[in-house]
């Protein structure tokens, strides 16, 4: 089995940054694609940006030039600094692996629990 565990959301105000992190647990081979989705209150769940173990990544329209995705292939773990944030930045984001082979030679799929980030204004 594979787990993703998030960290790092909160409530700030309007223009200031938090930095969101993802660890993948289990006995992982390796991870094709890491990323951060979104959802908000009444909408669909959205991607926000999305990383290979290569370091290609894409975002959302509305994160570029704000929204900054890393990882750490040798730790599992993916990160989203998040700078100047809006109000209508506020949702859960989840994390997901895609691809993820495991020792046993299984593919998997994984999500996160979810992390609330509050933008107040």
């Amino acid at each position: 089995q594979v787990q993703l565990v998030e960290s790092g959301g909160g409530l700030v105000q309007a223009g200031g940054s938090l930095r969101l992190s993802c660890a993948a647990s289990g006995t992982i081979f390796s991870i094709n694609r890491m990323g951060w989705y979104r959802q908000a209150p009444g909408k669909r769940r959205e991607l926000v940006a999305a990383i290979t173990s290569g370091g290609s990544t894409n975002y959302a329209d509305s994160v570029k030039g704000r929204f900054t995705i890393s990882r750490d292939n040798a730790k599992n773990t993916v990160y989203l600094q998040t700078n100047s944030l809006k109000p209508e930045d506020t949702a859960v984001y989840y994390c997901n692996a895609d691809h993820v082979v495991t020792f046993d030679g299984r593919w998997h799929d994984a999500w996160g629990q979810g992390t609330q980030v509050t933008v107040s204004s």
